[in-house]
């Protein structure tokens, strides 16, 4: 397990509400509203089945972790109860995979940020990418409780406009803004009804959404630097997971009632975004330069989120003797100084390797990404199936508890088997699989010669 004093050497200023929005600020970003169209336009409306299977298997997957993170809350999180349950190599490999994880994914919500930016001001992208960087590493050095005040309202914006769009959404659907009439089902059901290219359609639409809500985990990260993680959990988690449904399932049944199947597309751009189409529609002025102001707050809500994520992962994993002991030094305001610094310069490396692009290296890098999720979720349910026994015999579990024990877990573990069984018969999605194992063999290597050499020490000593 972890070092006992691994959660509380850290700050515990984060509210309830802090760990609401992060868990909101990671998982609800650009691709709700550049990428929702891909879903659409693959499974017709019959794609919120595929939002509903995707949120139901994440809610157990979350719901599990949280009865663990309640009974012990540690920043390493899933990483740390995969050490408790299958031992050293566990904890080292999964915690290295959501670190990497998330340096890649905060350099490709940089490089998005970026470019629209220096379009904004006619500068090199490079420019603003810099600027952001070091801004959020001032705010990710501050006292944990300023940190959290930050992201709250920074996600606050984005939630906000989410709820606009759905109002709006629901009054331009049934003719209530001047000037429209009620809409029918003749785009929801009409280009071949709800379920225009049959299960097939619904089959790759759940690929293509399976992952809308990862970065939710970043609560039970945070939980430990909470004021009172086992209260602070059970509503976070809560909250989040409604909320982030009704904003996907929600902003699809606008999106669907109002926009013709044809019509939508992958947007690369605030111009081609389905929200976009759809405002136009309500007569918003200036709704492009609106959206893209929109999609850059997602884009640094979610690279807020992610830093802290990934320098609490590097924190604790030093605190297990995984990564240096420097990362596990604190600053007097107890944050993670070292663990701060590296995320943010792996962070802008990352920024520069997309942009570099060298043949091959970058598409294996963010293949690989696409798999660590399913791999994360597959050892949460794996690590409750062991610990929760455990945590029963100790009187350790609170209020934050699974009910369902073990056939939860054995399900949980099934419907993501059946996802990568999905993958690997998708020829866009099989490389994630590959790409993932590749990384998980070195990883795995690496914490049995790490491990080796820690005990090599020990017994010198």
């Amino acid at each position: 397990m972890t070092n006992k004093n691994d959660a509380t050497q850290l700050g515990s200023g984060l509210k309830t509400r802090h760990l609401t929005m992060m868990g909101l600020g990671s998982a609800v970003g650009a691709g709700l509203f550049l990428g929702t169209g891909v879903g659409i336009r693959t499974a017709g409306p019959s794609i919120l089945i595929a939002y509903v299977i995707a949120g139901a298997v994440v809610m157990a997957v979350m719901y599990m972790l949280g009865e663990m993170a309640a009974a012990r809350p540690a920043p390493g999180s899933f990483a740390t109860y995969a050490r408790a349950a299958f031992g050293p190599w566990a904890g080292f490999t999964l915690g290295w995979l959501f670190w990497f994880m998330m340096i890649m994914v905060l350099g490709a919500e940089m490089t998005g940020a970026a470019a629209i930016m220096a379009s904004w001001f006619g500068v090199d992208p490079w420019i603003p990418a810099m600027v952001c960087v070091v801004f959020f590493a001032v705010v990710n050095l501050a006292k944990v409780s300023g940190f959290g005040e930050f992201e709250f309202w920074f996600a606050f914006i984005k939630v906000g406009v989410i709820v606009l769009f759905l109002v709006l959404g629901i009054l331009l659907v049934f003719g209530l803004l001047p000037g429209h009439e009620f809409v029918g089902t003749d785009n929801f059901l009409g280009e071949g009804g709800f379920m225009p290219h049959g299960l097939p359609g619904l089959a790759a639409g759940l690929l293509a959404v399976a992952f809308a809500f990862g970065g939710i985990e970043i609560v039970t990260i945070a939980a430990a630097e909470s004021e009172n993680p086992q209260d602070a959990i059970k509503t976070a988690i809560r909250s989040a997971l409604w909320r982030i449904g009704l904003f996907y399932v929600g902003s699809v049944l606008v999106i669907t009632f109002m926009l013709p199947t044809a019509q939508i597309h992958d947007a690369e751009t605030a111009a081609e975004s389905p929200f976009t189409q759809v405002l136009k529609i309500a007569d918003i002025p200036g709704v492009v330069g609106f959206m893209e102001a929109v999609i850059v707050v997602s884009l640094l809500s979610a690279f807020n989120a992610q830093i802290y994520a990934s320098s609490r992962m590097a924190y604790s994993l030093a605190a297990e003797g995984n990564a240096p002991a420097a990362l596990g030094r604190l600053s007097k305001d107890n944050v993670p100084f070292n663990s701060v610094l590296l995320s943010m310069v792996f962070a802008f490396a990352s920024v520069g390797l997309q942009w570099w692009n060298p043949t091959g290296l970058l598409d294996f890098l963010l293949n690989a990404v696409g798999g660590i999720l399913i791999v994360i979720w597959i050892m949460v349910a794996a690590s409750y199936l062991r610990l929760h026994p455990r945590l029963e015999r100790n009187s350790e579990i609170t209020t934050v508890r699974v009910w369902g024990y073990p056939w939860v877990g054995w399900a949980t573990i099934a419907a993501l088997v059946a996802f990568v069984a999905l993958m690997l018969f998708d020829d866009a999605s099989r490389s994630q699989i590959f790409s993932v194992l590749i990384v998980m063999a070195i990883l795995v290597a690496l914490s049995f010669v790490t491990n080796r050499r820690s005990s090599q020490v020990g017994s010198r000593a």
